[in-house]
């Protein structure tokens, strides 16, 4: 199997189209068109990883951190990063990233903690917005049916947990064929009126080329009419941060104690107190403060991530319990999504989970 098939199952979970803007998720290093041997997969990429990697004869590392966010102007091994490229190009192994487009993914890294939790009801806190379009085309009665299941089986059609979603109306197409074409019905330079369906389904914008290519593969005309229009609805199945509900009141200390449990930490910070119980829930993996207002707005009772600014346990006032878990330990489980992705894909193939602590903070 080369390393490209491997990805391209990476990426039909979690598309690089729902990275933000500040983000390199990715193809780091390498070349994806080799066999793969061993997959490798990290939080992040350190030369204790890459020598991993050799040690287990892996030429495929898959992070969740990228190595490489700004562009490299030189590469003289003065850096750690610069070392790992080094290393990786002398040994034909490719580096690869998935971060927050893992993150904003449906089912990703906040999903997976809310399921470590036992959180219900989950859905998206902050959902992505101007990530949809709306297909409209227009079918020869006879030929409706076929064309809505092929757009369907290419991506278009999502609303939620409904998939199969259009709209149909009927009406009247005319045109007329001009000199060198192959009309579908009607004849060359006579004005035609077809019995059509309207057909308009929601597409994620990310799969407009294949939902295009499959249109114009099944369409009977040889020159389809089809519009894309640009939707303002937000995205409500992928986004920042997660919400969701216990399935009954905790007080909040003991709650705290729990998350230590179940996170594995010797600590954790949190803002005072606010006496209340704790039922509804926000989080959000690594670097998640940004999301206050939005569950603070939701009404939770506690907002988790990873890291938070000074004064954010001020702000959040008597609103809401701010606890922050650790920027590594909120994420360090993404490696069981990398795993949980392949190898329900692909059998009886090498996946390792790193054993080097990338984890750069430290408490005495």
């Amino acid at each position: 199997m080369k390393i490209s098939q491997i990805i391209a199952e990476l990426e039909d979970y979690a598309p690089l189209s729902l990275q933000e803007n500040f983000d390199n998720s990715g193809l780091q290093v390498g070349d994806i068109s080799q066999k793969a041997r061993g997959i490798l997969l990290c939080l992040d990429v350190t030369e204790e990883v890459v020598e991993e990697a050799i040690e287990l004869d892996c030429n495929l590392i898959i992070s969740h951190h990228p190595l490489l966010f700004k562009p490299l102007k030189k590469l003289t091994g003065k850096t750690y990063i610069e070392r790992c490229v080094i290393k990786a190009c002398k040994h034909d192994i490719v580096i690869y990233a998935s971060h927050t487009n893992m993150d904003n993914a449906s089912g990703g890294v906040n999903y997976h903690l809310a399921g470590k939790i036992g959180l219900q009801n989950v859905r998206v806190l902050s959902p992505k917005k101007d990530c949809l379009l709306k297909l409209v085309t227009f079918v020869p009665e006879a030929q409706a049916e076929t064309v809505r299941k092929a757009l369907f089986k290419a991506g278009a059609g999502h609303i939620g947990n409904y998939d199969s979603c259009s709209f149909n109306t009927s009406g009247s197409g005319t045109f007329r064929a001009g000199e060198e074409t192959h009309p579908y019905a009607g004849n060359v330079n006579e004005l035609h009126t077809e019995p059509e369906i309207r057909i308009e389904t929601i597409v994620p914008a990310y799969k407009k080329p294949a939902v295009l290519r499959t249109l114009l593969a099944v369409h009977p005309y040889e020159e389809p009419a089809y519009d894309f229009y640009s939707l303002e609805n937000d995205w409500k199945q992928v986004g920042s941060g997660v919400v969701g509900e216990l399935p009954y009141p905790e007080d909040e200390e003991s709650f705290l104690q729990k998350l230590k449990t179940i996170f594995n930490l010797e600590t954790l910070k949190h803002s005072p107190f606010t006496g209340k119980q704790i039922k509804k829930i926000a989080l959000c993996g690594g670097s998640g403060a940004f999301l206050i207002p939005d569950a603070i707005a939701y009404g939770a009772d506690i907002f988790i991530t990873g890291e938070a600014r000074y004064n954010d346990y001020y702000d959040v006032e008597n609103h809401i319990l701010l606890t922050v878990i650790g920027h590594y330990e909120s994420e360090v489980a993404t490696k069981e999504i990398f795993y949980d992705i392949i190898t329900k894909k692909i059998t009886n193939f090498a996946v390792h989970f790193s054993t080097v602590n990338t984890n750069p903070v430290n408490f005495m």
